[in-house]
């Protein structure tokens, strides 16, 4: 379950993120394809779509009209991108528990990520916080989501 913790920090963050690292997850055949609609997942075309659309967030982060997180639709993205990838990453007897933390987790994040980041932009800037606030969230994401990619295979159960 602290995958789908973590993974809902990672959506608290960046709401296309976690769909991201759960492509690469699914493609690589780290994690079973075993969601509605994951199999789609074992394409590299959707693969590298849902990777291209969390960069296309991330660059839009950017952007001075850029809506702050915590607004209703950013909430409710974040939501139900957390809610998957929780289930994704939980035990197949665990998955709506997963998902449960991931959204509990990815809701509660939004709002100190939020405030964390509006304090950060008053001292180093909205391009220079978002590029810091990109490499950890993404890479956050992918450790979460593919330990063996990245070597964090303490993050994988006990077997």
């Amino acid at each position: 379950m602290l995958r789908s913790l973590l993974i809902g920090l990672v959506a608290g963050q960046r709401g296309i993120s976690p769909l991201a690292a759960i492509a690469i997850a699914t493609y690589r055949r780290e994690i079973p394809a075993e969601l509605p609609l994951q199999k789609l997942m074992l394409n590299p075309v959707v693969t590298a779509g849902t990777t291209a659309f969390a960069a296309a967030e991330m660059a839009g982060d950017k952007m001075k009209s850029a809506p702050d997180r915590i607004v209703p639709i950013g909430l409710a993205v974040r939501a139900i991108t957390s809610a998957y990838a929780g289930a994704a990453l939980a035990p197949r007897d665990q998955r709506v528990a997963g998902a449960a933390i991931a959204v509990g987790a990815a809701l509660v994040s939004s709002y100190f990520g939020w405030r964390l980041r509006v304090a950060a932009m008053e001292r180093y800037g909205q391009t220079a916080t978002g590029l810091v606030e990109d490499a950890v969230v993404f890479g956050t994401g992918l450790a979460v989501a593919n330990p063996e990619l990245t070597g964090t295979k303490a993050l994988l159960p006990a077997r």
